[in-house]
């Protein structure tokens, strides 16, 4: 069907047409990504054919929603957030070095047959995140809240980036000393202890990080009180909307120095943009 001449002039995205490629963020909520604000501004400026969309997706319809972008011929890949990085992972046919140590993805790039290839870029986005903000992690004390999917990335570029200690922490006891033993066995980092969330009060820490989605929605716990934390100790996050969770602001009105979840993703976004084909 073709549009009056007006209609195709007033169109406020004309990169958008009929041969336009589909990339997507996935997630279940949805409302908090961020991915397409940062790379749609990239795609337009950049005169690229392509655009992005946030995908929400109930867990329990995850495979039949990743079936359906398969068969889809112009869709190129996702961007990946919670809940989906290790399920996700489950999913793909091949993955990358960072996606077999953690167990997650966080960008799968779909290929013209339907395969999929996932990788993790989510660590060495934090950890360059901290670096371009001043803040170099090496030889630091490191208490980490959470084991899930992020964790997992994050804490091996920790080890990467030759962290001096890192305490995993978790309200499941048993899932921080599986990643712990996780990354002894494929790392040889034997610095790295695992806790139970509740015995933590980050008294020893130089960067706490938190990797759970505690802060997402109002009312949510704080992943910490900071009672204890020392002055100089840095508050960091991986949420990125909204940009100042609770905890966060917490540490603000504290005087602790922060860190914001959109460092993470601003620092991949070259990564993950090449690697599904988006760049």
């Amino acid at each position: 069907m073709s549009l009056p001449p007006e209609t195709e002039l007033s169109n406020p995205m004309p990169w958008v047409d009929g041969a336009t490629r589909v990339f997507g963020v996935i997630a279940h909520p949805v409302d908090h990504v961020r991915a397409p604000m940062v790379f749609n501004p990239r795609f337009a400026a950049a005169g690229l054919p392509h655009i992005m969309v946030p995908i929400n997706a109930p867990s329990e319809k995850l495979e039949r929603i990743i079936n359906a972008l398969r068969a889809m011929p112009n869709f190129g890949g996702l961007a990946v957030t919670i809940p989906h990085k290790m399920p996700l992972a489950d999913l793909c046919d091949s993955l990358g070095t960072a996606a077999q140590l953690t167990c997650a993805v966080n960008a799968v790039r779909f290929d013209d047959d339907g395969t999929m290839h996932g990788d993790n870029f989510d660590g060495a986005g934090f950890v360059a995140g901290a670096i371009g903000n001043g803040y170099d992690v090496a030889d630091k004390t490191i208490l980490l809240i959470g084991a899930g999917g992020a964790a997992r990335a994050i804490a091996a570029a920790l080890v990467e980036a030759k962290i001096g200690k890192l305490t995993i922490a978790n309200r499941s006891l048993s899932k921080a000393e599986e990643l712990a033993s996780l990354l002894v066995s494929k790392t040889g980092f034997a610095n790295v202890h695992a806790a139970a969330l509740a015995d933590c009060d980050g008294g020893d820490a130089d960067m706490i990080i938190n990797s759970t989605s505690l802060g997402l929605k109002p009312g949510d716990a704080l992943p910490l009180v900071l009672d204890a934390v020392r002055p100089d100790t840095v508050i960091a996050d991986i949420i990125m909307v909204p940009a100042e969770t609770e905890w966060l602001a917490a540490a603000q009105k504290a005087g602790l120095r922060v860190h914001y979840g959109r460092h993470m993703l601003d620092y991949q976004i070259d990564l993950i943009g090449k690697f599904i084909g988006a760049l």
